[in-house]
């Protein structure tokens, strides 16, 4: 006896009912993109591993060809699905942009706002100044600050999951408003010897235990320390800021951090300029501010009034 084997076909059909594809199918097309294989991907969407397989068929069978690679490993996109994808993404777009108008009224009465913010230097810093001059102008928006780390934060952006973000600079894939400045500084217990100094040298700094943030400077200050070649002893990872202060305030170690990113005192810490230094710029970004919905574009057009 000989052995059949049977390969699946795809046609695309143009008339009838059921041909096209779900907003459920298009979502699962997303969570493809950030997750390791189909089945993480449907759990993403609260889906079983029958229910995820059955609506990529589904999906595949209604745009005529096959749009994930089964045999490779984390079953990514073929050349359809990675041509289809930013369409998929252009959908989403414009289904955010409708339900923003259909909340609001022309005069911006009502209305839903979520901003993405990268941490406390956009968060604590930049950001409350402009809420507290929209929020006068349409206290009936409500708006919610969704903090994440930067390139989660920007991730959102880019998928359309918010309309603004608060971010560092340089995106130069985004249209931006620079808020604010922010700088590093060196962080240092009250009793360290360098505490007496006006400026603090980053080599001398440097020979003691240091504690690097994992938050969102990290890439600054390492791009500090390797442009000056200086390679620290690192005593320990830290995430929480309040955790690095806490640790310097005892005395384990002495650190680097963003100015903005920091309270304004602290027991047992002090603040020094260091140098040499590095500065950042904070903005607001979007991807199209053309494409913005009406209370997303009066929030960005309220940074345009204050950066002015």
């Amino acid at each position: 006896m000989v052995a059949r084997t049977t390969k699946r076909t795809y046609t695309l059909k143009l008339g009838g009912k059921h041909n096209y594809p779900t907003l459920k199918q298009l979502e699962l097309l997303m969570a493809l993109i950030q997750s390791d294989g189909i089945s993480s991907a449907g759990a993403k969407l609260g889906m079983s591993p029958s229910a995820t397989s059955h609506a990529l068929r589904a999906l595949e069978t209604a745009l005529g060809a096959p749009l994930i690679d089964r045999s490779a490993p984390g079953a990514p996109l073929t050349y359809s699905g990675e041509q289809i994808l930013p369409l998929v993404k252009e959908v989403f777009a414009a289904l955010q942009l409708m339900k923003s108008i259909a909340r609001s009224d022309a005069e911006l009465k009502t209305g839903q706002l979520h901003i993405g913010s990268f941490g406390a230097s956009g968060t604590l810093r930049a950001l409350p100044p402009l809420l507290r001059a929209f929020r006068h102008k349409h206290p009936g928006v409500d708006v919610h600050i969704v903090e994440k780390p930067e390139d989660q934060t920007s991730l959102d952006l880019m998928e359309h999951r918010i309309e603004l973000a608060v971010v560092p600079l340089p995106k130069l894939e985004l249209e931006t408003r620079t808020l604010a400045m922010d700088e590093l500084v060196a962080v240092l217990p009250c009793e360290h010897p360098l505490a007496k100094e006006d400026i603090v040298q980053l080599k001398e700094l440097m020979q003691y235990p240091f504690l690097l943030t994992r938050a969102g400077s990290k890439p600054l200050i390492y791009r500090l320390l390797l442009k000056h070649d200086i390679k620290p002893r690192i005593a320990h990872e830290l995430h929480q800021i309040t955790s690095i202060l806490h640790y310097v305030a005892q005395g384990d170690g002495v650190s680097i951090l963003a100015r903005l990113a920091l309270p304004d005192a602290i027991p047992g810490v002090v603040y020094k300029p260091l140098t040499p230094t590095t500065q950042r710029y904070i903005a607001l970004a979007c991807q199209n501010s053309n494409r913005l919905s009406p209370v997303a574009r009066a929030f960005w057009n309220e940074a345009k009034i204050k950066t002015n």
